[in-house]
């Protein structure tokens, strides 16, 4: 036998010996590797870490919260030319390998040793799969060996497409986004549907350093990776020839997309996410929680519109404030230069951003026009869009000063980033169900949700509870109380507390009805007294008021209690609703990543029908001649009183789901008719201008005009509107709740109530309409001179007017508290 033939023979023992050894080597390596490795079932278990989405009641999105964006994806909801662009990236014999791509090995060493780059890595997709999904991100030995027998073994256990879909909803793909459905959002604000096979491209050219080769990152970078994918695209003929090129001219055009974001109402979303946090921990980020809020995108929508609209013409009132900033120095030369030059675009940009309040630099001012540049082009302000300014010679503009502008009917507008704030809320007096809240100008300015957080003094606004108290003690609409001036004397002291009407003026006896349409504060503090403090208070909580936080003090009768617009809401409920203590609630339902409801709102519901009605009270023998007096007035109002729609049986809502009554429907039908005096003839009377006659409310105003309030209602929505400095100041002289929250009030519920019917809670049979002499509250015969009607509880009817007091006198005596 030749040397030959047995160096021969020598080698192929050695080949064989070597094949048998690399043979055993690996089923030794599996069998001690893979009991370690993880079920390819837990692959479908795992959670994509889909973010938190808040919608309103109507479905629109009004927020999105988590560190991840995710869209997963179907495998026959993503287009195959996306398929085909991450397989020319990644992997193009993917659907020829079994999770290994020996051949892919060889190609890319042979490369890396030829060239020196690393143009297309050995791993294989269902290898980065393993690796992003199961394993740790260290670079070992051990670890390539477990990415390798992972693998395989998802190979054996899944489809192609299977795995597809798993890689192309994981993979991370820079800037929070985590699969080609939130990259096509985040990067091109697209469906991936939409995208153009140059985005698909670019999206394809990310997983190899997506932090740092994204088109927002390194456009230029991005650019380069995008054409190579093309260029692979194009030698494994998925593209051809015009397709390639039309793709390789397109521009990188990709920036930063916000979640799409429909409804602005970024307070209540910032409360369900708070919310969601507190009751499912971390986890609401990442679970793909969906909550369905009890927002009405139409009423919030208004809501938001006339917060602002309120809030920038109080701002308007007082004045402009001056340039919010001033160009450098530097920068002014570059205006005339290169205006739209990024330095001076870098400083528009650093402006804070603030709703529908444009920043822009003054280019010139003249007393007839206003040039100004903004980050898109520049505008030409009319005199009558900067008059209200008052800019002159002594308070001019100047080149290069930093301003806002707001677009209005009629054009441009200069404007100012508000100092004063407010917020508006409004709910369903019904069940309790949160219709719309704006905590501030712009939640992005500051995220102090004031209809929530702030407590505030209520001013007059408190008297409707402390009213209705007297009437739980037997006073009347018709009870007549002095407004007149009064001096308290601390005896520990010596100091002297003289409250005051806000014009200073008094006009003696007055009856209830009056005194809350004038919001007069010496007959409240009166009631007060009359009623006691302690009454007043325990009264107050039937609202959901918290004692604790109403002073047991004579200035609790002028609002001198810490309460927010959400607490003053719910109070206010009680009167919409006709006596119930409701729980405001704003999330509706909250379902599962998987679609399944997990929760539904189930509130308390207030029912005036529900009341079982009382057995007709059998009326006493006269036994005077007021008496009778009494007697024949009430036979007569039942006569001529409007007949109530008959009452619902009891079964209209069982009787656990209904809202504790906290008072009784006479009270509440009559502090309700007698705070539909304050908006048909009171200080609230602008309401008018609305054209409905199911208004009701009450302005709120404290010391210095500190805090402006205007609480109302009609039995299907309550609204309360608050304006006031985060730092409690002045708003100035004659800032009254009229003034400065009631037009923002008017304005939600003129668009709130469009097309809603008019309706009115019925007369209950506890309450009789009767004649009374308007001076001193009495009770006059039916058509006596000079008579006017009014509304007092059944069994408190007023007493019979004995004549010694003519009709517009002043009432002396016992008449008077």
């Amino acid at each position: 036998m030749s040397l030959f033939i047995r160096l021969a023979l020598i080698f192929a023992g050695l080949l064989a010996l070597g094949i048998l050894c690399a043979v055993l080597g690996f089923f030794g390596v599996r069998a001690y590797y893979e009991p370690q490795l993880p079920s390819v079932a837990s692959l479908h278990e795992i959670k994509l870490g889909v973010p938190l989405r808040v919608y309103s009641q109507d479905g629109q999105l009004i927020g999105e919260f988590g560190a991840e964006r995710r869209e997963p994806l179907h495998y026959d909801q993503i287009p195959p030319r996306v398929v085909q662009a991450f397989l020319a990236a990644e992997d193009d014999r993917f659907f020829e390998h079994p999770g290994v791509d020996l051949q892919g090995l060889l190609r890319a060493s042979v490369v890396l040793a030829t060239t020196g780059e690393k143009r297309q890595g050995g791993s294989t997709i269902t290898m980065q799969l393993a690796r992003n999904v199961f394993l740790s991100p260290e670079r070992s030995f051990t670890r390539k060996i477990k990415e390798i027998l992972l693998a395989l073994k998802i190979e054996r256990e899944l489809s192609k497409q299977q795995i597809l879909e798993l890689y192309l909803n994981r993979i991370f793909l820079g800037n929070r986004a985590y699969g080609v459905g939130a990259a096509a959002q985040v990067y091109f604000g697209k469906d991936v549907k939409q995208l153009t096979l140059g985005e698909m491209a670019t999206l394809a050219g990310l997983p190899k350093a997506p932090s740092r080769d994204n088109p927002i990152a390194d456009p230029r970078r991005a650019q380069d990776r995008r054409d190579y994918v093309l260029r692979r695209m194009h030698e494994l003929r998925y593209v051809p020839d015009d397709a390639y090129k039309l793709a390789l001219a397109e521009p990188i055009t990709a920036h930063e997309h916000a979640p799409p974001v429909q409804l602005e109402a970024s307070y209540i979303a910032e409360m369900v996410r708070a919310e969601m946090v507190a009751k499912y921990g971390e986890a609401a980020y990442t679970d793909g929680y969906s909550v369905t809020t009890t927002i009405d995108s139409a009423r919030q929508q208004a809501a938001t519109a006339a917060l602002r609209a309120g809030i920038l013409a109080y701002d308007e009132r007082h004045g402009y404030r001056g340039a919010e900033a001033k160009l450098p120095a530097e920068l002014l030369d570059q205006l005339a230069s290169d205006p739209n030059g990024e330095e001076i675009q870098a400083q528009l940009e650093a402006r804070p951003q603030a709703a529908g309040l444009l920043p822009g630099v003054v280019l010139e001012w003249t007393p007839e026009r206003l040039s100004v540049l903004t980050a898109d082009n520049t505008v030409e302000v009319a005199k009558t869009g900067f008059e209200w300014a008052r800019l002159s010679d002594k308070k001019p503009l100047h080149r290069g000063d930093i301003v806002r502008l707001m677009h209005a009917d009629n054009g441009w507008r200069l404007a100012q980033l508000p100092a004063v704030e407010g917020a508006l809320i409004a709910l369903n007096p019904t069940d309790g169900a949160v219709q719309a809240l704006v905590g501030g100008y712009d939640f992005f300015l500051g995220e102090y949700n004031r209809a929530t957080q702030a407590r505030r003094q209520p001013g007059s606004g408190f008297k409707p509870f402390l009213y209705t108290a007297a009437l739980s003690k037997g006073y009347t609409p018709a009870s007549v109380f002095l407004d007149a001036p009064v001096v308290f004397v601390n005896a520990e002291t010596d100091d002297e507390w003289r409250p005051g009407n806000y014009e200073g003026k008094f006009n003696g006896p007055m009856r209830l009805r009056e005194a809350l349409a004038e919001s007069r504060n010496l007959v409240s503090i009166r009631v007060l007294q009359a009623v006691g403090i302690d009454y007043a208070v325990d009264f107050a909580a039937r609202f959901g008021l918290p004692k604790e936080r109403l002073p047991k003090e004579l200035s609790l009768a002028l609002g001198s209690a810490s309460l927010s617009p959400w607490e003053m809401a719910r109070g206010y409920a009680v009167f919409a609703n006709g006596g119930f203590l409701i729980n405001p609630y704003f999330i509706q339902s909250i379902h599962g990543a998987d679609g399944r409801e997990i929760f539904k709102a189930q509130p308390k519901l207030a029912c005036p029908a529900c009341d079982t009605p009382a057995e007709p009270a059998t009326p006493p023998q006269p036994t005077s001649a007021e008496d009778e007096l009494k007697a024949e007035v009430a036979a007569e109002d039942s006569r001529s009183a409007p007949t109530a729609p008959p009452a619902a049986p009891a079964a209209t809502v069982p009787e656990a789901d209904r809202a504790p009554r906290t008072i009784g429907a006479d009270l509440d039908y009559l502090i309700t008719s007698m705070m539909h005096e304050v908006v048909t003839r009171g200080t609230g009377a602008a309401v008018r201008a609305l054209g409905r006659d199911d208004l009701a409310g009450k302005t709120g105003t404290t010391n210095d005009f500190t805090d402006a309030w205007f609480n109302g209602y009609n039995p299907s929505l309550v609204a309360v509107s608050w304006v006031g400095f985060d730092q409690p100041a002045s708003l100035g002289h004659g800032e009254v709740g009229a003034r400065a929250a009631l037009p923002i009030w008017m304005d939600f519920m003129k668009a709130a109530l469009k097309g809603v019917p008019q309706q009115v809670l019925p007369r209950p049979p506890g309450v009789v309409q009767v004649p009374i002499n308007p001076a001193n509250g009495r009770l006059l015969t039916a058509g006596a001179p000079g008579a006017i009607m009014e509304v007092v509880q059944a069994d408190h009817v007023p007493p019979a007017d004995d004549g010694t007091t003519a009709l517009g006198s002043q009432p002396t005596g016992t008449d008077i508290y």
